[in-house]
């Protein structure tokens, strides 16, 4: 997996590619973080042209956690981290049980673990490049916080990328620094926010401002939102197979949250997956953000700053055929929490090539530095 920073010169506007672009006048590249160290010479004296047309060239760099800036760390996990035991057990219905598994699977057992409750808000759009490339575009909204970009590749299913909130995760007993980051690495595995894997499906996980929860109780198997999201990376190739996926598990919410999650795959189709008194429901959007879509009795509920970023992003799909990853770029910039005047701030945002596998990272609002990681 190949990572490279970016940081871009704002005032220096190039054509390129599919739209239009930035310069770039620093940048770092590299494999990221193999368990299973290879020779400098795979990872230096090669380029390759990403997705917003920038000629990169590639570097080498650690096999460790790297903190990349203040609050922005990514890692590569290769292997097994026990969650095909997890689903085999008949997964989690809470958080708790989540907890209780990987405590007595992968913690040392002086490290107590939870995860916390916290809401966020966010926003995804679907929509194709001139190329007719898939590209999926999310930002997420919270508190300031310490976020993981995690590079899965799994002894089985599919290789991923995937943004997780560490400060979601509570740890006391031995401290987190102390633990190997192997250890932190699988930890993350099991609450992911978003991500992608390499067959181009893309997920995204957006609460829903909602007193209802989700707790569906038949004989299917339980799973919670977060471990929901690493099973469709692990194992879903498009759409209508994660739609099925989620049918076979009764599905709880975690942190107790009302949460739907939008779906987009390499063809272009884009869905979002809501629990309406604990019944699935599957409607097909290109945009999703912090309300109901399902027609019925819930629809609509949400924030009202939900409402109009949802308008800001499907007015950008309208007035535009297609859409480069600057502009979808520029679209998640308008939605983001600067444009409220609220106390949240958008932690990162994220546009996805599902085509090519490549993923860009932004952080903290700040559009003109960008970190560029290949899966493929």
């Amino acid at each position: 997996m190949r990572i490279r920073v970016i940081v871009l010169a704002s005032f220096i506007m190039l054509m390129v590619g599919c739209g239009s672009g930035y310069t770039a006048s620093e940048e770092k590249d590299g494999d990221l973080f193999s368990q299973n160290v290879k020779s400098s010479e795979d990872f230096t004296g090669s380029s390759y042209t990403d997705f917003s047309g920038s000629v990169q060239e590639a570097e080498r760099i650690t096999d460790e956690i790297t903190e990349l800036e203040t609050g922005l760390s990514a890692v590569k996990y290769e292997g097994d981290y026990g969650f095909e035991n997890f689903l085999s057990d008949g997964g989690a219905s809470s958080d708790r049980d989540v907890v209780k598994y990987i405590s007595d699977n992968l913690l040392p057992d002086d490290v107590r673990l939870s995860f916390k409750d916290a809401g966020f808000g966010c926003s995804t759009i679907s929509v194709k490049n001139k190329d007719g490339d898939s590209i999926f575009g999310r930002n997420f909204d919270w508190n300031t916080c310490n976020a993981l970009i995690v590079h899965s590749v799994p002894h089985n299913g599919y290789s991923s990328i995937s943004t997780v909130n560490m400060d979601f995760i509570d740890m006391s007993g031995l401290s987190s620094s102390a633990l190997p980051d192997g250890l932190k690495a699988a930890i993350a595995m099991y609450a992911p926010l978003d991500g992608m894997n390499d067959k181009g499906l893309a997920v995204s996980v957006n609460m829903i401002q909602d007193y209802a929860s989700i707790s569906q109780n038949t004989d299917k198997p339980d799973i919670t939102t977060t471990t929901a999201i690493r099973l469709l990376l692990n194992k879903a190739a498009n759409v209508d197979e994660a739609v099925r996926l989620l049918g076979q598990y009764d599905m709880h919410a975690s942190m107790s949250l009302m949460t739907h999650i939008a779906i987009s795959d390499v063809s272009g189709r884009s869905v979002v997956v809501e629990y309406v008194d604990n019944e699935m429901k599957v409607v097909d959007t290109p945009v999703v953000t912090n309300f109901y879509l399902s027609e019925g009795k819930k629809y609509g509920i949400g924030t009202e700053q939900s409402h109009r970023r949802f308008e800001i992003l499907t007015e950008e799909l309208n007035e535009k055929k297609t859409m480069s990853a600057n502009e979808v770029r520029d679209a998640l910039s308008k939605v983001s929490k600067k444009n409220f005047g609220e106390f949240e701030s958008t932690e990162w945002s994220i546009i996805f090539n599902q085509s090519t596998g490549e993923a860009h990272y932004y952080h903290r609002e700040n559009y003109d530095k960008r970190y560029v990681f290949s899966i493929k």
